[in-house]
């Protein structure tokens, strides 16, 4: 497992990536806002469990239709007044969607291929799947069951799993029990 950091929001990470996963859902009709925010908030959540650090470092609030990042409206308003995004308006599926539009490429420049290919791999995982479809996908996340609505999801709750432990993952729990007992014993 890679070693954690201190998690430092990146700004500029976020508004790129906005870009690139509204460039690559361009051919997808279910992408929108409820989409953006749930691409954003797997693939920040799943680089923490595999390399130990989030791509964006956004922090992540409960809202009632799943997890968003705190920080991308404000930078979404921005983006939208500077021209690099537009936002269309449309009826799918009984609701208004709110697509963001990229209007120039993305700057991939400070992302690993890694966190690249994870990100291009959660757009494919979701490609096709309405915003309730994908919003129901989140809410089995347990981070987002824990928190109350606008508090913030710790990225820390990635690594719970609702899995049973395998008899290895068992037995070294055993062992660093009873570490922990001898440890205590000894003070």
């Amino acid at each position: 497992m890679a070693k954690r950091h201190k998690i430092e929001y990146d700004a500029d990470k976020l508004r790129e990536l906005v870009l690139h996963i509204s460039r690559q859902s361009e051919g997808d009709p279910c992408f929108g806002a409820v989409k953006l925010n749930k691409i954003l908030f797997y693939a920040d959540f799943l680089a923490y469990r595999r390399f130990g650090q989030p791509i964006t470092g956004a922090e992540y609030q409960k809202l009632e239709h799943g997890p968003a990042p705190r920080q991308l409206k404000p930078l979404h308003e921005r983006m939208k007044r500077e021209g690099t995004i537009a936002v269309r308006k449309a009826e799918f599926g009984g609701y208004t969607q709110h697509r963001t539009l990229a209007l120039r490429e993305p700057i991939l420049g400070k992302f690993t291929s890694e966190e690249i290919a994870l990100v291009d791999s959660v757009i494919k995982q979701f490609w096709g799947q309405n915003a309730s479809d994908v919003s129901d996908y989140s809410h089995r996340f347990i981070g987002w069951q824990l928190a109350n609505v606008g508090e913030t999801i710790p990225y820390s709750l990635a690594l719970l799993t609702r899995r049973d432990p395998t008899e290895k993952e068992r037995q070294h729990g055993l062992k660093l029990e009873e570490a922990a007992q001898a440890a205590l014993a000894a003070k």
